[in-house]
């Protein structure tokens, strides 16, 4: 029998069914990390965590609004203490949720070489992949003391063997597939035939496969999913179809995306149907300077200012926000 791979494009069988009473939903997922230069090779040490404190801020406000933020953490902030003084509280009485993100340049055991192509950890090794893993949620698991059921690999890098290593740890859910999106062009995986539906990696009720909230906006949307990949090598013409209302991809984060193109993305997940829109966000966002989307206090504004009107846009809309226990209670095996 072959083995589930998160790789493999799944067929309209395996999309996850939901109660009807479930309706559509959100998640807000953050990709809790350290800080790096983006523009510089990865190095297993140099990286900061100057911003962990200001996790607190940011709970405190989705706390204000009923929203419980799902912080998927890697190692460096595991094991920061900062990390737990901020979000220890919140996570122990349910208004925040922990999950793994893995970082292999920076998680031990550290036998690969650290290069682009082994920071995606679906390349390693799989026993070196899954010695990462499991070091990583059991250092998660000491830390807040909760077993993290989601996980995200690190720059969206599954690869053949992650399927079996989360089921194999006991995980419910992971939400690695950035659909619509290629990173083949650095020895990572190419999404853009992957659904935005959330599908079954095994079997119904086994590892659910949540990706990452990507819409096509446009009178070209519909062949957006043929047309976006032809593009990708002509930012220009890119632009231009958008301006024109022609094409558009719009993921669903506060990085890159203004306010009025994220309302269109949530218009058009909701007008399809989609049970589970993903949002997401770098937590070093949350300090100015630290990536190339927030670089002054006005853009830290700017971005507590995104997040205020999409959760009022939602609630307008009447969709309410979920955690993992609702999304796995509210699945039809």
């Amino acid at each position: 029998m072959a083995q589930p791979n998160i790789l493999d494009v799944p067929g309209a069988r395996q999309h996850v069914r939901f109660a009807p009473a479930f309706g559509q939903r959100f998640i807000v997922t953050v990709d809790t990390e350290e800080e790096f230069d983006w523009t510089q090779p990865l190095g297993r040490t140099g990286h900061g965590l100057s911003h962990v404190p200001r996790l607190a801020r940011f709970q405190q406000f989705c706390e204000g609004v009923g929203v419980a933020p799902i912080y998927l953490i890697d190692y460096p902030i595991a094991t920061d203490p900062a990390a737990v003084d901020a979000l220890g509280e919140a996570v122990a009485a349910g208004r925040a949720e922990i999950g793994v993100q893995l970082h292999p340049w920076v998680s031990p055991p550290h036998d690969e070489e650290v290069n682009v192509f082994n920071s995606y950890a679906g390349n390693l090794a799989p026993e070196l992949e899954a010695a990462k893993f499991n070091t990583l949620k059991d250092t998660i698991e000491r830390a807040f003391g909760k077993a993290p059921l989601i996980y995200r690999a690190g720059r969206y890098g599954v690869g053949p063997a992650s399927a079996g290593i989360l089921s194999q740890a006991g995980l419910a859910i992971d939400t690695s597939v950035r659909a619509r999106f290629d990173y083949s062009s650095t020895g990572g995986p190419n999404f853009t035939e992957h659904p935005v539906m959330p599908w079954w990696v095994d079997k119904p009720g086994g590892l659910m496969e949540l990706p990452l909230t990507t819409v096509f906006w446009g009178m070209l949307r519909q062949q957006g999913p043929m047309l976006y990949p032809l593009l990708w090598r002509m930012p220009k013409l890119r632009g231009l179809l958008a301006r024109m209302a022609m094409l558009e991809r719009i993921p669903l984060t506060p990085e890159g995306v203004s306010i009025e193109e994220a309302i269109k993305g949530i218009d058009i997940a909701l007008d399809e149907g989609l049970p589970v829109l993903v949002f997401s966000f770098h937590s070093p966002s949350l300090r100015p300077g630290l990536t190339p989307y927030v670089r002054d206090e006005d853009g830290l504004d700017q971005l507590y200012d995104w997040w205020r009107a999409v959760f009022t846009y939602l609630k307008q809309r009447q969709i309410r926000p979920a955690g993992v226990a609702d999304i796995i209670a509210g699945v039809e095996v």
